[in-house]
């Protein structure tokens, strides 16, 4: 049983078996996520009710929460596949660590961005240099430094250690964003959601935002498959499975 599931392992870990394998993941993903999505949406929108002290302005919560946890989440996808990439050189590692970088750093100027909508009208400016804030957008440059880094080496296999060196070190900054709260004097509010301890929010507010975050969690599966996908496609397109599926979609 342990070789089959080893051997399972190993073909999953191939680019041309995660391939095929995903491909089956991709209707479920969809599907539910953006169902997730919609109900979300509407739930959060629609009918949660309005907040005793900031009105309906905080309902850019249903957005900026889901998107902080998955830019912060995300991050530590793409740092463990460079350290995969770095120690057993794993090709498909390299491939979800090229794969989650533009995605990280979307959801990351999503949060930013969503963030300072909603310091507006509860701060009275669009940005602080606050300490949440201002890691923030470090975790952004470091996003995009492994997008960058990725581009500046003509060696593949040079910029995919370079870029998980990278991802590595910035794991750093993920704790500090986590804790800037508590450390420091801060305009942002503490954690909404904390493992030891309950809510800080009406459960007509936190049942949606469970959704909305859950819905993030599913499409940025999702769409992290899609990019690797992508990604191992125009690695690939000179291998003979790669020509074969060219061939079958032709013939489709």
């Amino acid at each position: 049983m342990a070789e089959r599931r080893w051997q399972w392992f190993h073909r999953l870990a191939s680019p041309p078996g995660f391939y095929r394998v995903s491909g089956r993941w991709l209707p479920w993903l969809a599907g539910t996520s953006l169902a997730l999505l919609a109900v979300g949406v509407v739930w959060g929108l629609l009918y949660a009710p309005p907040d005793a002290r900031q009105g309906n302005s905080y309902r850019i919560i249903f957005l900026h929460v889901p998107a902080s946890f998955l830019a912060l989440a995300g991050y530590y996808v793409m740092a463990a596949a460079g350290a995969i990439h770095l120690i057993w050189r794993v090709k498909l590692a390299d491939v979800v660590m090229s794969a989650a970088a533009p995605l990280g750093a979307a959801l990351t100027f999503l949060a930013l961005f969503s963030g300072s909508l909603w310091g507006k009208p509860t701060w009275g400016t669009y940005w602080v240099w606050d300490a949440r804030i201002t890691s923030m957008l470090v975790l952004l440059f470091l996003y995009l430094g492994v997008v960058t880094l990725r581009q500046a080496y003509a060696s593949r296999e040079t910029a995919g250690r370079a870029c998980a060196v990278l991802a590595l070190v910035g794991t750093v900054n993920i704790p500090i964003i986590y804790k800037s709260v508590d450390w420091w004097y801060s305009l942002h509010q503490p954690a909404t959601i904390r493992l030891t301890a309950a809510p800080s929010m009406h459960p007509d507010m936190f049942q949606p935002l469970v959704v909305m975050i859950l819905a993030f969690y599913l499409f940025y599966a999702w769409v992290l498959v899609l990019n690797v996908r992508a990604e191992i496609l125009v690695r690939e397109r000179r291998a003979g499975w790669v020509r074969d599926l060219a061939g079958e979609g032709e013939s489709e």
